[in-house]
Parts: C-alpha cells; sequence; structure tokens
C-alpha cells in the first residue's frame, strides 16, 4: 500500500513538472504576442510578414537577423512599410519606389544601404540625403523616385495608399513587429533574441 501511494505520489510530481515545463514553453498571448483586431487579407500580407520602418534604428538592427529567421521558421519573410506619421510615410514612398521596380523586396545589400541612406546621421543636410538616396538606386541601374515621372509618381503612391490601409487596419504603434497569418501580431520586445521570435512564430503559423 505505502509503495503504491510513493507511485501516485511521483506519477503526480512528474506530471507536474512536464506540465509546467510545457507551459513555459508555450508563448503566451499579452507577452509574446496578440491577435490583432482586424484579420489583415491584403495580398501584400505573407503568412510571415515583416512590418518595419526604413527611419527605425531597431528595424535597422533587425534586418541582419531576417535570413536567420527565414531559416528558423522557414518562410520567406514579406515586408510592410509603415506609415504611421509623416517620416515614416517619406521614408515608405522611398521602400515602395524599389519594389515597384524590381516587383519584389529588396535584396539584403539594397535594404542595407536604404537604412544607411534614410539615417544618413545627424549634421547631414537635406540635399546630402538625397543624394545618398539617389546614389542608391542609380547605383543598381535603377530609377530614383525624385526623378519618377506624373505615372510613376501615381503607381507609387498607389502602393503608399495599400500600405498605409494595412498599418491603419493593423493599428501597429511600434517597430519591428511581425504579423503571421495576418491574425496575430509578434511582441518582439517579449523575447530574449531571434530563436526565441522563431519559436513564437512557429508557433503562430500552426493557430487557426
Amino acid at each position: 500500500m505505502l509503495n503504491i501511494l510513493k507511485n501516485i505520489i511521483l506519477l503526480t510530481v512528474t506530471a507536474f513538472f512536464i506540465a509546467g515545463c510545457s507551459d513555459s514553453d508555450t508563448p503566451k498571448q499579452g507577452e509574446q504576442y496578440q491577435q490583432l483586431t482586424t484579420t489583415l487579407t491584403q495580398p501584400e500580407v505573407s503568412p510571415v510578414t515583416e512590418v518595419f520602418s526604413l527611419t527605425c534604428g531597431h528595424c535597422r538592427n533587425m534586418e541582419a537577423s531576417l535570413p536567420e529567421l527565414e531559416k528558423l521558421t522557414g518562410q520567406d519573410i514579406g515586408k510592410v512599410h509603415v506609415t504611421f506619421n509623416d517620416q515614416a510615410q517619406v521614408a515608405a514612398l522611398i521602400y515602395y519606389a524599389a519594389v515597384m521596380q524590381l516587383n519584389h523586396k529588396p535584396d539584403e545589400a539594397m535594404m542595407k544601404d536604404l537604412f544607411s541612406a534614410i539615417q544618413l546621421g545627424e549634421g547631414s543636410t537635406i540635399s546630402q540625403q538625397k543624394q545618398a538616396i539617389e546614389q542608391v538606386f542609380t547605383s543598381r541601374h535603377m530609377i530614383s523616385p525624385y526623378s519618377f515621372d506624373d505615372l510613376q509618381q501615381k503607381a507609387l503612391f498607389r502602393y503608399l495608399d495599400q500600405a498605409m490601409e494595412i498599418s491603419k487596419q493593423g493599428g501597429f504603434n511600434s517597430v519591428p513587429t511581425f504579423i503571421v497569418n495576418g491574425k496575430y501580431e509578434v511582441l518582439v520586445g517579449g523575447h530574449q533574441d531571434i530563436n526565441e521570435i522563431a519559436h513564437t512564430i512557429n508557433f503562430l503559423l500552426k493557430q487557426p
């Protein structure tokens, strides 16, 4: 009888610890992610989409980790540029001027150059920043957004309108962040490193 009681206690304690480990390993709503109030169904929203701004230093740092995040999640991460203030909208026009000509998101090297041009640093003049932005495009045999004709400008503003719609529906107030299946927003601040972010994204990809 005593042995049976010991076995029951041992099984109970073991089950408790297993449950505890399982709970701690599962991303929690409100800590690692939150559900969007409106599901984003726009074609620009991939199963995993980074919401970012070229004006954001944290986004610039995150950019270097995106290839690793794509490996860990097995996803080609899409991009949406936020438009929650005038400065972000101007940067969005620069970004989408590249997307419009490439017909896809810029590669890692171009993104690095775009961040550098937009975040040129204190003491730089408007003329210097414009020159740096133009150099990103012309060095790749692309048209600088400053040289767009009327038709190109109209097409560019359609990209901006789409980004503004996504930003408004998503209610994003900080970047970088990630949207999963158009339903869930990853709370980047609730994670210690890129592996934890990948774990949350993989968890959310399996959610209904």
